[in-house]
């Protein structure tokens, strides 16, 4: 996409990367789905095409940050979207054992998400999982530490 747009809504046309190819296109010459060069077949891509308003919620977020990032750079020079970038990548690195929760609430202040409710906010609660927490063996796991 275009980074210099001011597209509020994304496109309604398909995203090339993204579009499901039939088996006429993926099949070889002897008309069996060439998995090494498409990848395996799903029956997703065999029987459900994609509704056009499926790509527009997919891209919805990037579009309304490419938005946000123009418009500041359009008011406050090219800076402003780069040192926004740059506080978004320090923030993201900060966090805690891998077993505990993060919340990342800087990241969210940053995009804006703080001024929203979403799903994920009141559903995925770690608070109320009942799952055990092994600090121990996260941090053995993402050090590489086997006994």
């Amino acid at each position: 996409m275009d980074t210099q747009s001011l597209r509020i809504v994304p496109s309604s046309r398909p995203d090339p990367s993204s579009v499901t190819k039939s088996l006429a296109a993926t099949s070889n010459s002897f008309g069996v789905q060439d998995t090494f060069r498409y990848g395996p077949k799903t029956l997703h891509s065999e029987f459900s095409p994609s509704h056009p308003l499926e790509s527009i919620l997919n891209k919805w977020e990037e579009t309304q940050t490419n938005l946000k990032f123009t418009m500041q750079k359009r008011l406050y020079g090219v800076h402003a979207p780069i040192r926004h970038l740059m506080e978004r990548s320090i923030v993201s690195k900060m966090q805690r054992l891998p077993a505990l929760p993060s919340s990342n609430l800087g990241l969210e202040i940053l995009m804006g998400k703080d001024e929203t409710i979403d799903f994920e906010d009141f559903l995925s609660d770690p608070e109320m999982s009942t799952e055990m927490i092994d600090v121990h063996g996260s941090m053995e796991h993402k050090l590489g530490i086997k006994f």
